[in-house]
């Protein structure tokens, strides 16, 4: 099989040969249809990840085929289509793990960082962290909601999102658009800020009353000004910075959360955070019934990304894009 090898740090991915893994206990072999390519996997080239084990195929945003089973696999069975995400797997057994938080779990380890993951045309998974893809659910189309859907999903879902409350989405981006028609769907009404106009449009579009430019007006003014603040702002630009610029709009009782940042420290004001009970938390992405559930509601919702399609080959060109910036949409290798 063919495969795409993050051999290490700032180096270009290796397209190699390798054979076709056979699963062990508990294991799944998926042929793959798609996978997305994340900035989590740009990051782990530029070695934000010290955790990170090199070589390793990137990619955590799988849909694919069952194509075996190791020993003791009845669930998924051969020729089920199903989803794989940035959780590989989880110790089974603490705490978090028996609650249904596998995502927290201390020794839980990650697709495409430190075991293979999808820039291959066949991966070895873990039979109880893979997701049977809703029927009709596009595979291709999908993919992306394997992360990026499942963070924006999320976290609107941890910070207490209800009917008719006042969502701000910080970017319009992968994981912002999804965020956008997510909260759009839960009811919720939804603002958007971005940096110039340019993305007002779109947002309009996908459901947004409200559109603020920060290269015009600052971002805490402009959501202060919406029936007084955002109950709940999710970050998804790739910056910290934007996540503190915007924290004044909340109104009271209100969350910000972090799908987004940087290397940069959150530095926010401490008095107005206690004297109207303001809130701050990160979603690191979610655990199996978390991606159950996001598949389900964008199925019954229709809501799928914009993707631009690519073969493996462009894999690493795509992410050299990524990091200069100049790439557009959310690009899916289709095997």
């Amino acid at each position: 099989m063919r495969a795409a090898v993050a051999t290490a740090v700032n180096t270009p991915l290796s397209l190699v040969e390798r054979d076709v893994p056979t699963p062990g206990p508990g294991e799944v072999l998926v042929r793959m249809t798609a996978c997305g390519v994340c900035f989590t996997d740009l990051n782990l080239i530029r070695g934000h990840y010290p955790f990170a084990r090199f070589p390793v195929v990137p990619g955590h945003e799988i849909t694919g085929v069952v194509e075996a089973v190791g020993e003791g696999v009845t669930f998924p069975t051969v020729g089920t289509a199903v989803g794989a995400q940035f959780l590989y797997d989880s110790c089974g057994h603490c705490d978090y793990c028996v609650r249904g938080d596998q995502i927290l779990c201390p020794s839980k380890r990650v697709t495409g960082i430190v075991v293979d993951g999808g820039y291959a045309e066949y991966a070895l998974l873990k039979a109880g962290y893979v997701t049977p893809l809703p029927a009709g659910l596009d595979p291709i189309a999908a993919a992306p909601l394997m992360c990026a859907g499942i963070t924006a999903f999320n976290g609107l879902r941890q910070a207490g999102i209800r009917p008719e409350s006042r969502v701000a989405v910080i970017g319009s981006g992968g994981i912002g658009a999804l965020a956008i028609r997510y909260a759009v769907a839960m009811g919720a009404r939804v603002a958007v800020l971005g940096h110039s106009r340019r993305a007002e449009e779109q947002a309009l579009s996908m459901g947004a009353e409200l559109f603020v430019a920060t290269s015009e007006q600052e971002p805490a003014a402009g959501l202060k000004a919406w029936d007084g603040g955002a109950n709940v702002i999710l970050n998804a630009a790739p910056t910290t910075a934007a996540a503190a610029a915007a924290f004044g709009g909340l109104a009271p009782d209100g969350t910000l959360v972090l799908c987004g940042y940087d290397g940069e420290p959150l530095s926010l004001p401490t008095q107005p955070m206690v004297l109207n009970r303001l809130h701050v938390m990160a979603n690191p992405s979610g655990s199996p019934h978390d991606l159950r559930d996001t598949l389900a509601f964008s199925a019954a919702h229709g809501i799928l990304p914009e993707i631009n399609t690519i073969s493996l080959d462009q894999a690493s060109a795509t992410l050299d894009a990524m990091g200069a910036g100049t790439s557009h949409g959310r690009s899916v290798i289709v095997f």
